[in-house]
């Protein structure tokens, strides 16, 4: 097996989060310092930080994996990290090792997905499944068709790719809506600042099919069963 797919079958973290610790020397398999796209077998022992990783028991009789919707508040960061004050693991704090899906920054809030179920992770956010993310967005100057015809035409380079067409709609005179399709890190601020302007708040109000509804900021709930079939509808293995 992989030793990424181990590391996330223990519920630790996410495979991409398990290859960004090997490749900061964090990992050792058998006491040896382990490298990117190792794997292991049965018996071998991994330890992350000199700790040994300890493998999930799922409870007979329920479902394996726990998937959750969080209204993160701003001021809270989408880390795995204990070290890191107001981390996003420690807001929930879930019984189960969890992580999140995807990021939100540091200064934005609304929805964001967990889960102690590192398989999924790369097939919810991979490009080619075009899931859709909405936001409410509110600037620092007038919102006019220009700009939002611009921001939904796409091409704005964005850490040297460019955006690719999205939805937008005014909704008063300093605020929109703007549906996405792609997850570049700090995207909809850079393409604002792109033209000027400054993003005052940003709030994610739907991933794909689940949306953030009344959830108060700060409080999770457990997905429903049509969520989590209409995230990835060819899955049955939940």
């Amino acid at each position: 097996m992989r030793l990424n797919k181990h590391i996330s079958d223990s519920g630790h973290c996410s495979r991409r989060e398990a290859d960004r610790l090997v490749a900061e020397g964090r990992v050792t398999v058998n006491g040896q310092r382990a490298r990117v796209g190792a794997e292991v077998g049965e018996g071998d022992e991994v330890r992350i930080d000199g700790q040994a990783l300890r493998p999930r028991s799922a409870a007979k009789g329920q479902r394996r994996h726990v998937y959750i919707a969080l209204n993160k508040p701003v001021g809270i960061t989408c880390t795995t990290e204990a070290a890191v004050r107001g981390n996003i693991v420690d807001l929930v704090g879930h019984e189960q090792r969890i992580f999140p899906i995807g990021r939100l920054d540091k200064e934005s809030e609304g929805l964001i997905l967990l889960t102690s179920n590192g398989d999924i992770v790369n097939e919810i956010l991979r490009a080619e499944n075009k899931l859709e993310k909405e936001y409410l967005v509110a600037i620092n100057h007038p919102v006019d068709e220009p700009f939002l015809r611009a921001m939904a035409r796409g091409g704005i380079p964005v850490h040297e790719k460019a955006t690719l067409p999205c939805k937008t709609g005014k909704l008063g005179p300093y605020g929109f809506r703007i549906v996405l399709v792609q997850g570049l890190n700090r995207q909809i601020r850079l393409m604002a600042a792109h033209f000027g302007h400054r993003v005052k708040q940003l709030v994610r109000v739907r991933i794909g099919n689940v949306r953030l509804g009344h959830l108060k900021p700060g409080r999770w709930r457990n997905l429903t069963d049509a969520e989590l079939h209409g995230l990835l509808p060819q899955r049955s293995d939940w």
